[in-house]
């Protein structure tokens, strides 16, 4: 993992290994959308606007959490 890139709302595969890494204990399933969203713009490197931060773009970096998760 390379924190020396900047993280935005589109670096979904970099922001999900991040949250794997530093939340690896927490199940998937507790986790809601603004604890998700607090965790990510919290995130070394992360330089988007918390603002663009939408449903959709959250529910799509837990599903790609969850997807992750599944293949180790």
């Amino acid at each position: 993992m390379n924190d020396d890139l900047p993280l935005n709302w589109e670096s979904t595969y970099a922001i999900v290994r991040q949250l794997m890494t530093l939340y690896a204990t927490v199940p998937i399933d507790t986790v809601g959308l603004q604890q998700l969203m607090d965790w990510i713009i919290a995130l070394p490197g992360f330089v988007d606007d918390p603002a663009l931060a939408n449903e959709s773009i959250l529910q799509a970096i837990l599903r790609e959490w969850y997807e992750e998760s599944e293949t180790i």
